[in-house]
């Protein structure tokens, strides 16, 4: 093989190798979530949320109002089931910090998630059939087309 083409190809080899390098390793974490969000960006969250459902679907007050009251109800319920909890990470290690895998604290931990829930969930529920049948037809539509295109 001629030298020009051997150098050609390290060359690009590298090039290819060191690219890769590069976006492998220069992700980052964006969003900046590490842990429990803060009020503040909650309701920037709310915010920017009701803004877009409200373009995309052409809200009026009314339903502005009631997608703003399930997207409180939604985040209440995260706020329970996230309450007096460590990071996931700090829950697991618990769990396995001793000899055997601690069967009570985990049933402990899951009756505990499992109770918030559902005690937050009949609130939800309602919000969000408040919210949907409030919209009309065409809006609901909108709504379906948009989980049917979500899906996978």
């Amino acid at each position: 093989m001629k030298t020009w083409i051997r150098r050609t190809l390290i060359a690009l080899a590298t090039v290819a190798v060191i690219g890769g390098g590069l976006a492998a390793c220069g992700h980052r974490d964006h969003h900046g979530m590490h842990g429990q969000a803060s009020a503040e960006d909650v309701a920037k969250w709310r915010g920017k949320f009701i803004d877009r459902a409200s373009r995309e679907l052409t809200l009026d007050d009314t339903q502005k109002q009631s997608l703003g009251l399930l997207f409180d109800k939604m985040n209440e319920q995260r706020t329970a089931l996230m309450a007096g909890s460590a990071a996931p990470r700090d829950l697991m290690g618990q769990l396995i910090a001793g000899e055997r895998f601690d069967r009570s604290k985990a049933t402990a931990l899951v009756e505990e998630k499992t109770s918030a829930i559902r005690g937050k969930s009949p609130e939800v529920i309602t919000a969000m059939a408040d919210f949907f049948d409030g919209l009309t037809p065409g809006q609901q539509a909108k709504v379906r087309e948009f989980l049917a295109k979500r899906r996978g």
